[in-house]
């Protein structure tokens, strides 16, 4: 299916009026009432499930949805004739790709609005040259899964898993941690190894300035200074591995950082100590890590894998020191609303004359996931 009409609330005609406080009431360039024309540019699931009626109520709030369309393919008379009337496209799963075709068919288009991470898959050159602006809630994606981090941190030193273990094997008895092999748990002092200063891992780092760890964080485009003030000591990834308690991976899934953790680095990394892995499966040699975690040498968060679905017969399912999850730590269920708020705040900014507050800069993308 690759068209399909909203069912668009029935709102008023005027957008809803901000209050004094909003920076948008006084600014200068703002064009009071103005409504762009929008198009909804993803897939039916994505329509449906990320947006929902809250998605369509929010930007009904603040533009013209252009004759209520879901488009995923532009090849479609309904979605083609919906183009071409479209100032925005609000973009999300399954959005076409943005390239010259599309655009000669879009001459109205100014600005793109995505209602998750990134642009990469629909963004081209043609969208640069011809001087389109881009917003990503990518920025408001990053909170859950920081959050997630910070969860897995905490309970991964704790040693929550093993200790789940052993209370089921002695169920009815005492489990005391205060056993030989629970003598390292704990979260105090823990080193706390940050691969990667994204959104994402800046979040985390910032979360876990609360906490009594020493942080570390390595990045090829940080700065000693500026990972000071992040609360974070620079060093090679090397050196991360061999001295942290906890590897959390943040970096982008691009070819220079695929397999960054491989046999090698590894082995680098002291026994017991745990890698988290909540960016892209390509970022550590699955086989390698496998392998670690077979002999129980290393724990392991792992949310994202290589493939995205592993086969049934995965080891990672059944080891007692894995915690392996869907791929969830980014927004679920009413997390999902927040990327729609952040999204239509885009949208009001841009419908009152102001640049995005969350711009998708050029220069950045080819850096980033």
């Amino acid at each position: 299916m690759t068209v399909e009409t909203a069912t668009v609330p029935t709102l008023p005609t005027a957008p809803t009026v901000p209050t004094s406080q909003d920076p948008l009431v006084n600014h200068p360039d703002a064009r009071a009432g103005r409504r762009p024309r929008a198009l909804l540019a993803m897939s039916r699931d994505a329509s449906e499930q990320a947006l929902g009626a809250y998605g369509l109520r929010r930007f009904a709030e603040v533009a013209d949805l252009v004759h209520g369309v879901v488009a995923d393919d532009f090849t479609e008379p309904a979605a083609a004739a919906a183009l071409r009337e479209a100032e925005v496209l609000v973009t999300h799963w399954g959005c076409p790709v943005l390239d010259e075709a599309v655009l000669a068919q879009a001459s109205q288009l100014r600005a793109v609005v995505h209602v998750a991470g990134t642009v990469k898959g629909f963004v081209t050159e043609a969208c640069w040259e011809r001087g389109i602006v881009f917003s990503s809630a990518a920025w408001a994606n990053a909170l859950p899964v920081a959050e997630y981090t910070i969860a897995a941190i905490i309970f991964a030193n704790k040693r929550i898993l093993p200790l789940r273990e052993d209370y089921r094997e002695r169920r009815g008895q005492n489990v005391s941690f205060l056993q030989p092999h629970y003598r390292d748990a704990g979260n105090y002092r823990r080193r706390i190894g940050v691969v990667g200063a994204s959104s994402i891992g800046r979040r985390v780092l910032e979360l876990l300035r609360a906490f009594d760890f020493e942080l570390l964080v390595y990045d090829p485009f940080l700065s000693p200074q500026h990972a000071a003030e992040l609360g974070a000591r620079l060093v090679e990834l090397d050196e991360l591995c061999a001295q942290s308690d906890v590897v959390t991976l943040h970096a982008p899934q691009i070819p220079q950082t695929r397999h960054m953790l491989d046999e090698r680095r590894l082995a680098l990394i002291r026994d017991g100590a745990t890698v988290i892995n909540t960016a892209r499966g390509s970022l550590v040699d699955g086989a390698a890590l496998e392998a670690e975690l077979k002999r129980g040498r290393l724990h392991a968060v792992i949310d994202v894998t290589e493939p995205e679905v592993l086969p049934a017969d995965s080891v990672l399912y059944d080891l007692p020191n894995v915690l392996l999850t869907p791929h969830v730590a980014g927004s679920v269920g009413n997390e999902l609303e927040r990327l729609v708020d952040a999204a239509a705040d885009e949208l009001a900014r841009y419908a009152a004359g102001l640049p995005f507050a969350h711009p998708v800069l050029r220069r950045e993308l080819e850096r980033s996931a």
